[in-house]
């Protein structure tokens, strides 16, 4: 970060200020930031940005109750005059004594910054995923693609004296294809991305993903009606993690703990999924979507465990939430910008693998749903009921994958269904993701290994 030791000093000035209406915890977070984007779409650059921002989030923390104020204004002025804004209509204030620094700094490997690339470059690299979406077959109507990088730099000053520093870089490439035939329309989405720099795309085919996107609308114009009733279904590792993410992720974060809007609130060192599951949220893990050195409150990346062989150990806190329920934070206070005050988020969030190789999961059911790949749905996350959607599925006969099928959902319950998954397969896939919570997104990456559901209800309009 550019003009640290100013920085510091101005963030510290502030802090100060916020700390004389009497805290239990505050700090300045000050952010910088610059954004990319390149839209294809009718096989031409539609959008290109290049943005940045600059600006600071204030935040007073007094029992369970959270005062929060941004500004846009970064000099000694702006957040001092921020900071007295915010405290003017707090009571009981008091003159803070002076405030020695203990820096600490940590960033991760840096990479090649988005922004950086030359323009031309990241043009190319779009058209080459739209072309290959749209040379997948005949019946391709329409292509978008979204090729997206971001780096931020933050620095954060805090009531317990420390300075903390951390850089983030991210890339992210989705395509979405729509293909039609008579009065059938069927779409096909893919994404890839990550904790990278635009050396990801080393590694990672832009054209293969467009393919992909492009398959899978084909497929779904070919795909019959999914049947409805209570079935078998098998999770391939290739759906993401969208089921822990959703059915049970949530409710294990610490702020809807507190408020009583978990059904896992009371159940710490009970079973809340079968034996054969663990979850861990881990943001700690080299290049993925949801990682990061420091969160967005100054506290160090680490791997929680969060359920060991179906029993709850534990929920994802940041500094409040921790502070209320008389632990520590787990590094999983995240926000969306400076002008957001950070709340508990997952990051990297997953299912262990099990025992079972997945080609013995799927002979195993001899009528079922193969689910390849989820979609969107809603989550009750007061007692984790849930709908999913389904934007990849085929029926199992016989221990085989046989024809897809479209428009199907699943409807369950997240702890039933985590309780009753009687199979875990030995392989890992991951999906990525950027997750909506109090109106925040923050990029997180989910992940499972192929699981066998014995019984939950598919929705479906076939036979």
């Amino acid at each position: 970060m550019t003009e640290t030791i100013n920085r510091q000093e101005i963030a510290f000035e502030a802090l100060n200020v916020l700390t004389r209406a009497g805290c239990d915890f505050a700090d300045v977070f000050i952010e910088e930031n610059q954004m990319t984007r390149i839209k294809i779409e009718a096989s031409r650059p539609d959008q290109i940005i290049d943005q940045g921002e600059f600006g600071a989030g204030l935040r007073l923390v007094r029992g369970d109750a959270t005062f929060f104020a941004s500004t846009n204004e970064v000099t000694s002025q702006g957040l001092r005059h921020a900071a007295c804004e915010l405290i003017g209509s707090i009571e009981g204030a008091a003159e803070a004594a002076s405030r020695a620094v203990n820096p600490r700094s940590e960033s991760r490997p840096a990479g090649r910054p988005p922004t950086l690339l030359p323009l031309v470059e990241r043009i190319e690299l779009a058209m080459e995923a739209e072309k290959a979406a749209r040379g997948s077959g005949p019946l391709i109507r329409q292509v978008t693609v979204m090729l997206n990088g971001f780096t931020q730099r933050i620095g954060i000053a805090r009531s317990d004296d420390i300075w903390c520093e951390d850089q983030r870089i991210q890339v992210m490439l989705g395509i979405n294809v729509v293909a039609g035939r008579d009065n059938v329309i069927q779409t096909g989405y893919e994404a890839i991305g990550g904790a990278r720099g635009w050396e990801f795309f080393h590694d990672q085919d832009p054209g293969e993903v467009g393919m992909r996107a492009g398959r899978r609308a084909n497929m779904l114009l070919t795909a019959r009606p999914a049947p409805s009733g209570r079935m078998t279904v098998v999770l391939a590792s290739e759906a993401g993690g969208t089921m822990i993410h959703e059915a049970i992720g949530h409710s294990l974060e610490g702020d809807l703990i507190r408020k009583g809007l978990s059904p896992f609130g009371d159940k710490i060192g009970k079973s809340v999924a079968s034996p054969l599951i663990c979850v861990v949220d881990d943001a700690t893990l080299e290049g993925w979507r949801g990682s990061y050195g420091l969160d967005d409150e100054g506290s160090p990346a680490v791997r929680t465990l969060l359920v060991e062989r179906g029993i709850l150990l534990g929920f994802m806190h940041d500094i409040l939430s921790a502070r209320l329920a008389g632990g520590r934070t787990t590094g999983n206070g995240r926000r969306q910008s400076y002008a957001y005050a950070p709340i508990p988020r997952m990051s990297n969030t997953m299912i262990l693998p099990g025992k079972s190789p997945p080609e013995d999961i799927i002979k195993s059911v001899s009528k079922g749903l193969y689910v390849v790949r989820m979609g969107g749905g809603q989550v009750n996350t007061v007692n984790g009921d849930f709908v999913f959607e389904i934007n990849e599925g085929y029926i199992i006969r016989d221990g085989e994958p046989a024809e897809p099928v479209r428009g199907a959902t699943l409807i369950g319950n997240g702890q039933q269904v985590l309780k009753s998954i009687d199979m875990v397969g030995t392989d890992c896939g991951m999906g990525i993701g950027t997750c909506g919570k109090d109106e925040q997104g923050v990029p997180v990456a989910d992940a499972q290994p192929t699981l066998r559901i014995p019984e939950i209800t598919v929705g479906g309009s076939g036979e």
